[in-house]
């Protein structure tokens, strides 16, 4: 018995679609062009602020403290530890209608004692590149979720701000 007598036209069709699907993979996974790869500038020391909103503290002691490593991830994926350089938490505020009725007033959100707003700013080495910082293979840019971890919390927050270190010490 020949098998290739007992095919239809459609089987040749099918067949000749996986062969086509097959040889299209493989030459994606050897050919592969990684666009990840754009020309480096120069490396250099970044800070970036990371925005924490509504982070719950029942003792009013603020969990991150300057000087400290804390582990981050940066889009799902664990970094590393970097060093916080400055932190600024104030309690969550509200806009509410001035008494004169002419503007707002920013104000503490008594309905929420325990509720807190933090920025932290963290160091870490990164390479320029012409679309932006990248830092162990992660894009610093404003926006980026970012978890912070240390030994007492984890906190979810998006990246708020990106400075060069000398554009950060002026």
């Amino acid at each position: 018995m020949n098998i290739f007598k007992k095919l239809k036209l459609t089987d040749y069709i099918i067949i000749l679609a996986i062969l086509i699907l097959v040889a299209v993979g493989g030459f994606a996974v050897f050919k592969k062009k990684n666009f990840s790869n754009l020309p480096i500038e120069k490396e250099a020391t970044i800070e970036f602020e990371v925005f924490f909103r509504g982070v719950t503290i029942s003792d009013n002691v603020a969990p991150f403290k300057v000087g400290d490593d804390a582990f981050i991830t940066i889009r799902n994926v664990p970094y590393t530890k970097l060093k916080i350089v400055a932190m600024d938490g104030r309690p969550r505020a509200v806009l509410l209608p001035a008494a004169n009725k002419q503007g707002f007033v920013i104000t503490e959100d008594i309905s929420a004692p325990n509720l807190y707003d933090f920025i932290i700013r963290l160091q870490d080495k990164a390479k320029k590149t012409p679309d932006g910082y990248v830092a162990g293979g992660n894009k610093i840019k404003m926006g980026i979720p970012v978890v912070i971890e240390g030994q007492k919390y984890k906190y979810s927050g998006t990246i708020s701000g990106v400075y060069e270190m000398e554009e950060a010490q002026k």
